[in-house]
């Protein structure tokens, strides 16, 4: 196995190219002055000291009074620690800023909203689409974080879970019924099945998931979260089957019709009981 670059370890906290280098250095070769770390690092001595003062700030070293001062790392596991300590603060300071302007914000934009929106059918409304990737990963796992009860995936291969498996797992763990309905291996390709053997025994590690085979091609793929046969709950995120269109160049669809979704449920919940096999 590679070793990990250092310096792509350090570029994960948002350092800069400088700061990047000098924290290196300091780690490998440990205390000493800024004028050695410039000459060992090949940054400007004219930016060294500022480099030094930000790292410094960000709680990755220490300084040692002394003529001349000298600096110190932070044991990596106090970097990593800090680090997070440093986003934690960020986020809370941004989110703090964004509540701040929350009534104005409804005050300026509600009645626009409102008022653009009133020529909009209730067809035009019933769906919106996402782009399949990126977007439709992050849209997944917004579904899993904010389902209460139940979530329900049709699926190929569960090819993007890794893109979303924390969110699935936390929500197993918050007591979420998650079950994964794939499609029988027979209608995959080669690869697909190796991936989906490999989805498989991810799924099996996380406790509270369940999962089955179906028998027979799947029309859609996608997620539910909180069908309800009353129509009073649900969202669906899910993209038809569209084997000439490669996956990249397809937009999934979004609703939070309750109704629409209870429909595909009711798919799922047949096709789980009466036409799929035990993984």
């Amino acid at each position: 196995m590679d070793e990990p670059d250092p310096e792509w370890l350090l570029e994960q906290l948002d350092l800069g190219e400088y700061e990047v280098r000098a924290l290196t250095e300091l780690l490998t070769i440990g205390r000493t002055t800024a004028p050695t770390l410039s000459e060992a690092t090949g940054i400007p001595k004219a930016r060294i000291y500022d480099v030094l003062s930000e790292l410094s700030d960000r709680g990755f070293l220490k300084v040692i009074p002394g003529r001349p001062k000298e600096y110190q790392p932070k044991p990596p596991a106090e970097i990593l620690d800090r680090a997070i300590e440093n986003r934690r603060q960020t986020f809370e300071s941004e989110r703090q800023s964004i509540q701040s302007m929350r009534e104005e914000f409804l005050e300026t934009f509600r009645s626009r909203f409102e008022a653009a929106s009133q020529d909009i059918t209730p067809t035009e409304e019933l769906f919106w689409v996402v782009d399949v990737g990126e977007v439709s990963e992050r849209e997944t796992r917004q579904l899993y974080a904010t389902a209460d009860e139940r979530i329900r995936v049709f699926t190929k291969s569960f090819e993007y879970l890794p893109a979303v498996e924390e969110a699935l797992s936390a929500a197993a763990d918050r007591g979420v019924d998650v079950r994964v309905l794939f499609v029988h291996e027979q209608h995959l390709e080669p690869d697909n099945q190796a991936v989906q053997a490999a989805r498989m025994d991810t799924l099996d590690a996380i406790a509270g998931v369940e999962y089955r085979i179906s028998e027979s091609k799947l029309p859609v793929r996608g997620t539910l979260a909180d069908p309800s046969m009353e129509y009073e709950s649900g969202k669906a995120l899910f993209l038809v089957e569209e084997e000439d269109i490669p996956l990249a160049l397809r937009q999934a669809a979004v609703t939070e019709n309750a109704s629409f979704v209870a429909g595909m449920n009711r798919l799922f919940e047949l096709t789980w009981e009466y036409e799929s096999l035990e993984g």
